[in-house]
Order: structure tokens, then sequence, then C-alpha cells
């Protein structure tokens, strides 16, 4: 016989802001564990024909997007350049 274990669902999104707005304390279901994701701000990049067409290769041997290709290679060549300086 299985034992059935009694579990609490954590509240929906429009649960726990109605929680919120009615002023219950929601103090108890923060536990501090998760991460601060830093902020993003959109940028526009013109790139070359040959070089948006070298791209797009990629991406279709990659299967991904464009925009995981650009934010790859960049963080690539950032960390290369970081460890480059470290060296000297």
């Amino acid at each position: 016989m299985q034992k059935e274990i009694d579990t609490v669902k954590p509240p929906t999104a429009d649960e726990f802001a109605e929680l919120a707005d009615s002023g219950e304390n929601i103090s108890h279901f923060f536990t501090e564990k998760g991460k601060i994701m830093p902020l993003i701000q959109r940028v526009n990049v013109d790139f070359a024909l040959p070089m948006l067409q070298e791209l797009d290769e990629h991406v279709r041997q990659l299967n991904i997007s464009r925009q995981a290709v650009v934010k790859t290679l960049l963080r690539l060549a950032l960390d290369q350049q970081h460890l480059a300086r470290r060296v000297q």
C-alpha cells in the first residue's frame, strides 16, 4: 500500500497577489535561494552582409537563433579577452 504524502502546493501568481493585496504576511514564501538576474538592455547591432551571411550559416548548422549565436560568441570573446589580460 502506497503512503499518501500531503504536499502543500504554492499559491498561483493570482492567489499570491491576492494574499499580498489583502495585507497577509507572505514572507514565508521567500526562501532567499533564488537568483537575482541582472537587468537586460536591448541593443541594435549592424552587421555587414558577408558577416550576416556567415552568422546565418552557423545558425542553420546549430539550429538555434541568431541571438543565441551572437550572445554565445560574444561571451566567448569577452572571456578569452579577460583571460588574456590576467596572464599579462
